[in-house]
């Protein structure tokens, strides 16, 4: 079982996501609604697993992607986000962000994503 963290300010993604994951694959260690909260929720549960909003209150995803990374390497990290210009997302991607999946999504496509995201992973 994969620990995965929840980062989006918006309550509604944070619910979808929260629904949409695979719960044989994923438990949910933590929800933050911004980067500060995301760090310090980070370095409690140690989730191998984060999907991160980028534009949030306080600390942004891109510098909590940053923060998140330096703390632990491994972590993989699945940006869900509106924000589809090219340069956000490269940008994510050099911070250690590990995927990107556009809003709106469905429930499938999260899955997607994250079963691609752990595909080398062992349970």
């Amino acid at each position: 079982m994969l620990k995965l963290m929840v980062v989006d300010d918006s309550n509604i993604i944070r619910s979808k996501i929260c629904r949409a994951h695979n719960a044989d694959k994923f438990e949910i260690v933590a929800t933050a609604t911004d980067g500060a909260e995301a760090i310090a929720f980070f370095e409690m549960h140690h989730p191998q697993v984060v999907t991160m909003d980028l534009t949030m209150p306080n600390i942004d995803g891109i510098e909590c992607i940053a923060r998140l990374a330096a703390i632990n390497p491994e972590v993989l990290i699945l940006v869900v986000s509106a924000l589809s210009d090219q340069a956000t997302g490269i940008e994510a991607l050099e911070k250690g962000a590990s995927g990107f999946l556009l809003k709106p999504f469905s429930e499938n496509d999260l899955r997607a994503a994250l079963d691609e995201l752990t595909e080398h992973l062992n349970d």
